[in-house]
């Protein structure tokens, strides 16, 4: 492995060499129960047939058509299929999260740039949020850590409060204040930049992985949508980890009972046996674009055929085996598991999320909520703990305030059986003892 770049220099990494449902296979033949997804994208499992002959049929007809000469069949298919699911207009493929928000964005600005409005160039996005990896997508986030190595490069962000209810509601406050005051805060933020010169509000629909899962409250982005709608900023959704069936709908904004102007999707789209995102919008947003005749921007995988299939494959799936509507049941069902054996943990403030994207928050104290210094690592001790049982699950440290905090997200794939519910909790218990053994 010393050629390869990993993600850490100080990690042996095992080698994963098969998949059985909700378990990975190393070398030694270990079975791992994955957890978290990878990082919530093995909504099927590691071995579902026929995602995989989609795969093999595609390839078999046509592996590769670059977008600037050619469409193709699975490609169309795709994006009609998320069209009518979204009700929303128009769909462009791509690769991956970042390069969704990347397209995202550029859509948003050429929007307003071929309105004649290219003052608009801002986007407000939140604290303790991701968008992506890449400079454009870094550059909207919250996440402190990520962002360091390269600020120079980045572009200062514009932040408001996330919808992060367990940190920032206090006690005396309704969730319907509490929804209001963050709406009021995006509106003078809006003012105080100038309305002419804000383009777009961007914000996973769901938190991810930086505070581990976290629901909006009632009427957030009701407030939210109306706020935009006042100042003709484009509301652009971020559901690359919580879309896609994720979250209990197949869109994590359905049950928002809004509408936005952009959103984009990954991760699960084509339940990881395939590389593929996408960015849908309504057509109006497209329109000024229409006009000049064509999108400034385009990479070379982007509505790759074998990708597309691969997606097209995931939707069967996902609606032959009535698997969202069990997501919402298992999601249930998990989150009473972990109530019933970390409630009453001395070091977990908070178990939260939505569907089958779940969290854990840990804590040096209940009462006061004090997370633990970032120099004890919780995080990292946890998944070298879990690993070592058999388990799978994703851990990140900087849950409170972008350095402090720690939590554990869960987002197994949505086959996971009562049976193996029941082991996820136990190896993740084991776990946590065995992190917190000396505390």
């Amino acid at each position: 492995m010393a050629g390869l770049i990993h993600r850490r220099f100080d990690t042996d990494y095992p080698r994963a060499v098969g998949g059985d449902g909700v378990y990975l296979i190393d070398a030694a033949g270990r079975r791992y129960l994955d957890a978290s997804g990878g990082a919530a994208v093995s909504i099927l499992g590691h071995s579902e047939d026929r995602v995989v002959a989609a795969i093999r049929r595609q390839a078999g007809e046509l592996a590769f058509a670059h977008s600037s000469f050619f469409t193709t069949a699975p490609a169309e298919d795709l994006a009609r299929r998320l069209i009518a699911r979204s009700g929303l207009d128009r769909v462009a493929l791509l690769t991956g999260g970042s390069e969704a928000i990347e397209a995202a964005i550029k859509l948003s600005r050429q929007h307003w740039v071929d309105r004649g409005e290219s003052h608009r160039e801002i986007y407000i996005s939140r604290r303790q949020s991701y968008h992506g990896a890449t400079i454009g997508a870094l550059s909207l986030g919250g996440n402190l850590p990520r962002r360091e190595p390269y600020a120079p490069l980045l572009r200062e962000p514009c932040l408001v409060a996330p919808c992060f209810e367990y940190r920032e509601r206090p006690n005396g406050e309704s969730r319907a204040a509490y929804a209001a005051r963050l709406a009021q805060e995006l509106e003078a933020e809006i003012e105080r930049l100038g309305p002419d010169r804000v383009a777009g509000f961007v914000a996973e629909t769901v938190g991810g992985s930086t505070a581990g899962a976290i629901p909006p409250v009632e009427d957030y982005f009701e407030r939210v949508r109306a706020v935009c709608d006042r100042f003709g900023v484009h509301l652009i959704l971020d559901e690359v980890m919580c879309g896609m069936g994720r979250t209990g709908s197949l869109f994590a904004f359905e049950k928002e009972a809004i509408r936005p102007d952009i959103v984009v999707i990954g991760k699960g789209l084509a339940a990881g046996y395939q590389p593929v995102s996408a960015m849908l919008t309504r057509a109006e947003i497209v329109a000024p674009l229409e006009k000049r005749g064509y999108f400034q921007h385009g990479h070379t995988f982007m509505a790759h055929p074998i990708a597309a299939a691969a997606a097209c494959a995931t939707l069967d799936v996902l609606e032959q085996d009535e698997l969202i509507p069990r997501v919402n049941e298992t999601g249930a069902s998990l989150v009473n598991d972990l109530r019933a054996a970390f409630g009453n943990h001395p070091h977990v403030g908070d178990i939260r999320g939505r569907g089958l994207l779940l969290a854990v928050e840990f804590v040096q104290d209940r009462m006061s909520k004090m997370p633990f210094p970032a120099d004890e690592q919780v995080f990292l001790r946890l998944k070298h703990e879990a690993m070592a049982r058999g388990l799978l699950c994703y851990t990140m440290s900087g849950t409170a305030d972008g350095e402090r905090g720690d939590h554990v997200l869960l987002a197994p794939p949505f086959i996971l059986s009562e049976t193996e519910r029941g082991e996820l909790v136990a190896r993740l218990s084991d776990a946590v003892d065995a992190t917190f053994e000396d505390g």
